[in-house]
């Protein structure tokens, strides 16, 4: 009400100015596409993320790493949490929510002694996303120095480091740069000779996709079954063991000790407004090279399959489908693909998220129902049981998506396969309702019509 009485007050027709509103949307969008430019190498915090150069202490410290850790240390819990702040770092688990904030919640004087605890998030069990893998396997010595850093911004004890079971040789690699950083005096008392005591460790996990949950991750670190908390209260005031707790992402950490080296400013160069610096994207699925890469926010989805993954398999006009950030957000159809920015905001205008940032490419030879079908099938046999609507909801989406596969349903199951997900979605304690709802909601909106097309075909066949 108020923007249309000051457009008829500046005299302008309102449909001229909702045209020309919305030419200077495309412009600005255009104008985005357009200011991308690709990263370079200089610019990249991995620099060895292939494995291609020496992963010890001694070859990570080549590169940078535990370079003046002391100094930063002593900086102070809140010069380091402003830096973070100032960067603009995003959470690089999913949730993208702002680190610095984020951090500042744990509290830093607590009158009844309770120790604080930092941990980290290396479960990725997000069915293809694997690009914390290659930070545990190639750079772990980030990881590790980013704990030190992190930590003692938050005043916490020590670090653990949450790894999945089936993260074999990624737990041995990460062990044995935790034991070099203790022989080298990096971490432990007096770390890096910085005055301040912490200490690291490393927890294998047994492989349930619900423990990358932070609730259900300090469940499952204290030794119980790994089901997620009711919130409040929160890890941050009641997390590991009943003390303040933040859990965090392997990457979010990892960033963090190239970012205060070069300078807030230096980081928050890269990306958008409100989707600031570098990230670690995942190309698989039906491309020419599937891979591991860091590039900037803000890349257009485009740009990273066809100049990183190498194309889609057998060009871009095989292209289907893409799944943006592992297979709990919404997939997207070839002429968004075409136009999307790979960051939180970039996304958001597809219904669809950044997620992981790990993309799985689909081409026309795959039969996108059934593709669903089985994500639907992971998340069911996933579900800790605790929520109904998901314990419940889950079976019943794969159930229906089943026979979607072959057409055996009516028109009318579409619209109910979509209620039934709009109930599980906000519903459950975690967000692995949500995960689940997800994939669903994307196949619907956006391929609609391959679905009654298959209900139509299945029923001309058992009409004969």
């Amino acid at each position: 009400g108020d923007c249309r009485k000051m457009l008829r007050l500046r005299g302008l027709p309102l449909a001229a100015s909702a045209s020309r509103a919305a030419a200077r949307a495309g412009t600005h969008q255009m104008q985005a596409k357009r200011a991308f430019t690709p990263l370079a190498d200089q610019d990249r915090i991995f620099q060895n993320i292939y494995g291609e150069h020496d992963t010890s202490i001694k070859g990570a410290m080549k590169y940078g790493d535990w370079h003046k850790t002391d100094k930063i240390v002593q900086k102070g819990w809140e010069w380091i949490i402003n830096e973070i702040k100032a960067s603009g770092l995003r959470g690089r688990g999913g949730a993208g929510f702002p680190s610095g904030l984020k951090y500042s919640f744990m509290p830093k004087h607590k009158p009844d002694g309770r120790p604080s605890y930092l941990v980290i998030n290396a479960d990725e069990s997000e069915p293809c996303t694997c690009k914390d893998r290659e930070i545990l396997r190639n750079e772990p010595h980030k990881l590790v120095e980013g704990c030190l850093i992190v930590g003692s911004a938050m005043m916490a004890k020590a670090a653990y480091i949450y790894i999945r079971g089936e993260y074999h040789d990624e737990a041995v690699a990460l062990e044995r740069a935790v034991a070099e950083a203790y022989k080298a005096g990096k971490i432990g008392k007096n770390a890096a000779g910085s005055g301040y005591d912490f200490d690291v460790y490393v927890h294998r996990g047994a492989g349930a996709y619900i423990c990358g949950e932070e609730t259900a991750m300090i469940e499952s670190l204290e030794g119980k079954q790994g089901k997620p908390r009711l919130k409040p209260p929160f890890p941050a005031n009641v997390g590991l063991w009943g003390c303040p707790t933040t859990v965090t992402n392997v990457e979010t950490v990892a960033v963090v000790p190239t970012i205060i080296r070069r300078g807030a400013s230096w980081f928050s160069s890269f990306g958008r407004d409100n989707n600031k610096g570098t990230k670690l994207f995942n190309v698989g699925g039906n491309v020419n090279n599937p891979c591991t890469v860091e590039e900037s926010m803000g890349v257009p989805m485009q740009y990273l399959i066809e100049k990183h993954g190498g194309g889609v398999k057998g060009g871009w006009s095989n292209l289907q489908a893409v799944i943006p950030g592992g297979v709990s957000v919404p997939m997207v159809n070839a002429e968004m693909a075409s136009e999307a920015l790979m960051d939180f905001d970039g996304l958001r205008k597809y219904k669809t998220a950044l997620g992981t940032g790990s993309m799985t490419v689909i081409d026309k030879n795959q039969d996108l129902i059934q593709v669903v079908t089985r994500i639907s099938s992971f998340f069911k046999h996933e579900s800790c049981g605790q929520c109904t609507p998901c314990r419940e909801g889950v079976a019943w989406m794969y159930n229906i998506l089943q026979r979607f596969s072959v057409g055996n349903a009516s028109l009318g199951e579409i619209q109910m396969l979509e209620e039934i997900s709009r109930n599980i979605e906000g519903h459950t304690i975690c967000a692995l309702g949500d995960a689940a709802a997800w994939p669903v909601q994307g196949l619907i909106r956006n391929f609609r019509p391959l679905i009654e097309a298959r209900i139509e075909e299945y029923k001309s066949q058992t009409a004969l």
